[in-house]
């Protein structure tokens, strides 16, 4: 049988969840600063990726987290890993963790895919280092 859920509910499920793994200020500039064309796609992604699987119980935040690390690395998505490492580490990830998914996805994805993580990932911690 089908979710009888909406596609607002959805999609308000998504932002809060997006929130907590992103933080309230960087998806609020996200949203806010997204131009007329690109709001269908903010729309789809804080609906379809935060509501409809960041808020399902198969798999704990963490998990995923790591899981879009390597997926990320494996795409060489540079941007997008760097707001993942904030939210991996919101989610509770230790730098540790974080190190061995890139040491994973080297063997297996490639090793300069592997070294610019760990670029991106060093310049997110010396940021979060600095804030605190």
């Amino acid at each position: 049988m089908p979710d009888e859920t909406t596609h607002k509910a959805t999609y308000e499920a998504g932002l809060a969840a997006r929130r907590e793994v992103l933080g309230s200020a960087h998806v609020t500039r996200s949203l806010e600063n997204t131009s007329e064309f690109a709001r269908p796609i903010q729309e789809l992604v804080t609906e379809y990726c935060w509501g409809a699987i960041w808020t399902r119980d198969g798999l704990p935040r963490q998990t995923r987290s790591l899981l879009n690390l390597a997926m990320l690395t494996a795409l060489n998505r540079s941007h997008e890993l760097a707001v993942h490492v904030r939210g991996a580490v919101n989610n509770g990830v230790s730098r540790e963790e974080i190190q061995e998914v890139f040491l994973q996805t080297a063997v297996y994805v490639g090793v300069p895919a592997a070294l610019e993580s760990f670029r991106v990932a060093e310049s997110v911690f010396a940021e979060l280092d600095a804030n605190e």
